[in-house]
């Protein structure tokens, strides 16, 4: 049951990167039923499509490669010709697989940097003038390793500990016209990246013990954290990581 007004979002405009799928999709979806113009941006036209259809018949579906600054740009001016200046932007394209440091190739390391911290210095720097100013919102979906170091995880655990800075100094930086946040999701069922990092019973297994409420979260209990987050009941708070985990990250038990 969500605490937000159906028609919180009337007239806001929403940008929403790697929200073709998982969790930026949740929170896509979301915004769009609480009034926002959303369009979402991914590497798959066809997901994109289908993204954006599943939203609505208004939501914007594009492409580009968030590594590319040129390409993310050109659909930042494209979409905000189309739905107005952003009110909202979401930037939550990311990379991972397991690979131990000593079994991983720099391009892998490479990649997973490059999606997640470049592609959020990118989205947040091609989008600051195309901001509707003061008071808009900006956040970045980031994730436990950028705290607790795990196994496996040396690209993963470098790229968020980035994104993590770089939301804060962007607040700085960027403050009191644009509100910059990050979210931390915990192990959320029904995504992508819990299927690679949990891809088997005993994975899974580990997790769950190390969740203090004892289930996993949904996608909708993400999505209500970014509402938060760009709505007025945030109005004063910036340069801060929502950890929407149930816990999870605690103790820093790494497994």
């Amino acid at each position: 049951m969500s605490a937000f007004k159906d028609n919180l979002l009337d007239g806001k405009a929403a940008f929403v990167a790697g929200g073709t799928s998982g969790i930026n999709l949740g929170i896509a979806r979301r915004f769009a039923e609480l009034g926002a113009r959303v369009a979402v941006v991914g590497r798959d036209p066809e997901k994109a499509r289908a993204a954006a259809s599943s939203i609505g018949p208004s939501a914007l579906g594009l492409t580009a490669d968030v590594r590319d600054y040129g390409a993310i740009r050109g659909v930042m001016e494209k979409s905000a010709e189309s739905i107005g200046r952003f009110d909202i932007v979401v930037s939550g394209a990311a990379g991972n697989f397991l690979a131990p440091a000593l079994g991983m190739s720099a391009n892998g390391f490479k990649a997973v940097v490059d999606i997640d911290l470049l592609g959020t210095f990118n989205v947040f720097r091609g989008c600051h003038d195309l901001l509707n100013l003061p008071g808009a919102s900006l956040i970045a979906i980031t994730a436990g390793q950028a705290i607790n170091p795990l196994p496996l995880q040396a690209h993963a655990c470098a790229a968020k500990a980035g994104i993590n800075q770089l939301v804060r100094v962007l607040a700085m930086e960027w403050g009191p016209q644009v509100r910059v946040n990050g979210i931390s999701p915990g192990p959320i069922s029904g995504t992508e990246g819990m299927a690679r990092l949990a891809p088997d019973a005993a994975r899974r297994s580990e997790y769950f013990e190390r969740i203090p409420m004892k289930r996993w979260g949904e996608i909708s209990e993400v999505a209500e954290g970014a509402v938060f987050l760009c709505s007025a009941s945030a109005n004063y708070v910036t340069g801060t990581i929502l950890d929407i985990d149930g816990g999870s990250q605690l103790g820093n038990a790494a497994g």
